[in-house]
């Protein structure tokens, strides 16, 4: 059986959803100058060129910095985002929309309640907030309402699609509808193990209840839910790949079915994984820890079917225009529209960043990079470059939908230079760091000079490009808070496209188990329970003492 294939309706956002996406969207920005602010603090500390004032710590710098770009913004951008792909392609009622509305509130409660800890010097744990280090109880219960407002937005999202389906029996839902149905299932799924370690064991743990920690506990809850956080970041700009870029370059969707199963894959695959964050812990076993290696490396095929699926687009749309040449499809491809130039960019660099993965998940090369600069240097070139180039590309188009405005040629080219010092500043930064780690230059220190040692000195010239490449980055931030501004307040009033691609009008229909929902999440929950329950056992039944609570600076008790 195939689902019916018939051209989906899109429905009109009103001024009242508008202002609920934007909502969640103006949060994110807001948080890009906070989060961009401390990141550019933090490499003038490692390269020694400041000191912080005001008896400022750095590590409270560095968990804002991680807590407010990798989880604030990232998590607030997406559910708005995903909320108007929904409200756009299956439609949002008047219950949901209040339902969201709760949603934003109670994440934005839990924000400022974590925010205002870490400000307070009160919970400079980083945005792992790895057992022992302490925090004050109301960073974790910040941390808990954020988690429970996110699952709200899911549940949101759920019934869109649930109301949708009932009203279209026997038709397929709409491609984006799908896509962020799977990344809120996987969302749900993979929060429930980080909400477990912070509801069980941190916040008993800070408010004095208990007087220890199980640290291994701690950590493979975190992870469980680590890993698969990456590609909750990572596949609405999939969505954007997949579903809108073939819009705005003038072609179709390549293959419906490609891209129902990329995401059904990324799914299965995402969260059985965290132990490859833990390949040098103690007390895992290394049979689960290859067991979970293996399936790392599964999601090079969901990756991989991304690339060709978009490639086939880019160059399909091409050869329908004319441009013949092994090559002259890409060359006409509309570089000079921010629309397709930033998360174009964003592509390109996912091909390196991608090559970094591998290393990381690569037991014997992960002992070499493992808590080194590395790590920190592939985590800017997937989420920092991919996925926030991806975003900008996206808001240039959405963030004048929403409030009536349009992107003029003014602001298109403004948007070319932000995308261009974004991927200079990356580059510079990004490449510095990579190489420091292959050097041995640690993560998670303020200014790794180790007593003047010879090898540290042989960093110094790194982190000093990893400040001049913060710099540029900075500058970027600020260009594009002002894009921003421009989009949403100044901008000429009038209608902007919400581009959304249509399949092939000869596309093969895609099978009706694609939406087998009960199928595909069973699989997925086969596959945590096979690569966790007799780990996670082992690791209970086999636990050293736990670990009494440790403030900053290290040592004070």
């Amino acid at each position: 059986m195939s689902a019916v294939h018939i051209i989906p309706k899109q429905f009109p956002l009103t001024k009242k959803e508008a202002r609920l996406y934007m909502a969640f969207i103006s949060v994110a920005f807001i948080s890009l100058f906070i989060g961009g602010l401390m990141g550019l603090l933090q490499t003038l500390v490692r390269s020694g060129t400041i000191t912080l004032p005001w008896g400022i710590d750095y590590y409270q710098v560095l968990t804002v910095h991680g807590v407010i770009l990798a989880l604030v913004l990232t998590t607030y951008f997406i559910i708005g985002f995903q909320f108007a792909l929904m409200g756009k392609t299956v439609g949002i009622s008047m219950k949901q929309r209040k339902a969201a509305w709760l949603s934003f509130w109670i994440m934005l409660i839990g924000t400022i309640m974590t925010a205002a800890m870490i400000l307070l010097g009160k919970a400079s744990v980083l945005y792992t907030f790895y057992a022992p280090l302490l925090a004050h109880p109301l960073f974790y219960i910040g941390l808990a309402l954020v988690i429970v407002g996110s699952w709200v937005a899911g549940i949101v999202n759920f019934r869109q699609v649930y109301v949708w389906k009932r009203a279209h029996p026997h038709e397929k839902s709409p491609l984006l509808a799908f896509m962020v149905t799977i990344n809120m299932i996987m969302w749900i799924i993979a929060s429930l193990g980080v909400a477990a370690a912070v509801l069980v064991q941190f916040i008993p743990w800070s408010l004095g209840y208990a007087e220890t920690i199980n640290v291994l506990v701690s950590r493979t809850l975190f992870w469980y839910f680590g890993h698969p956080l990456v590609y909750f970041w990572l596949l609405p700009a999939y969505m954007a790949w997949y579903a809108i870029i073939p819009k705005i370059i003038g072609g179709k969707i390549f293959s419906d079915s490609l891209a129902r199963l990329s995401f059904i894959l990324f799914l299965f695959f995402s969260i059985p994984v965290g132990f490859h964050h833990q390949l040098t812990e103690p007390g895992i076993d290394p049979v689960w820890k290859f067991i979970q290696v293996v399936l790392t490396f599964m999601v090079v095929i969901p990756t991989l079917m991304t690339a060709f699926s978009l490639f086939a687009t880019f160059e399909i749309t091409g050869r329908k225009k004319g441009f013949g040449g092994l090559f002259g499809w890409f060359r006409h491809l509309p570089w000079k529209d921010v629309r397709f130039l930033a998360p174009m960019l964003g592509m390109l660099a996912f091909i390196p960043g991608g090559a970094g993965g591998i290393i990381n998940a690569s037991h014997q090369m992960n002992a070499v990079v493992h808590n080194t600069m590395w790590v920190t240097g592939h985590f800017h070139l997937t989420v920092a470059t991919t996925v926030m180039l991806t975003f900008f590309g996206v808001s240039y188009w959405l963030i004048p939908h929403l409030t009536g405005r349009k992107l003029t040629p003014s602001i298109n080219k403004l948007g070319i230079i932000q995308s261009i010092i974004w991927i200079v500043g990356m580059a510079i930064m990004s490449g510095s760091m990579h190489i420091q780690g292959l050097l041995g230059g640690p993560r998670r220190s303020s200014y790794s000079e180790y007593g003047g040692t010879e090898q540290a000195a042989d960093w110094l010239g790194y982190q000093i490009a990893q400040a001049i490449g913060g710099t540029i980055l900075f500058i970027g931030i600020l260009l594009m808070v002002y894009i921003v501004i421009k989009l949403a307040f100044f901008a000429p009033t009038g209608k902007e496209a919400f581009p959304i691609a249509e399949e092939e009008a000869d596309a093969k229909p895609t099978p009706e188990f694609m939406e087998n929902w009960k199928l595909w999440i069973g699989i997925t929950v086969l596959l945590i329970l096979f690569a966790y329950t007799v780990p996670f056992i082992d690791i209970i039944q086999h636990s050293p003492p736990g670990s009494p609570p440790f403030d900053w600076p290290i040592g004070n008790q």
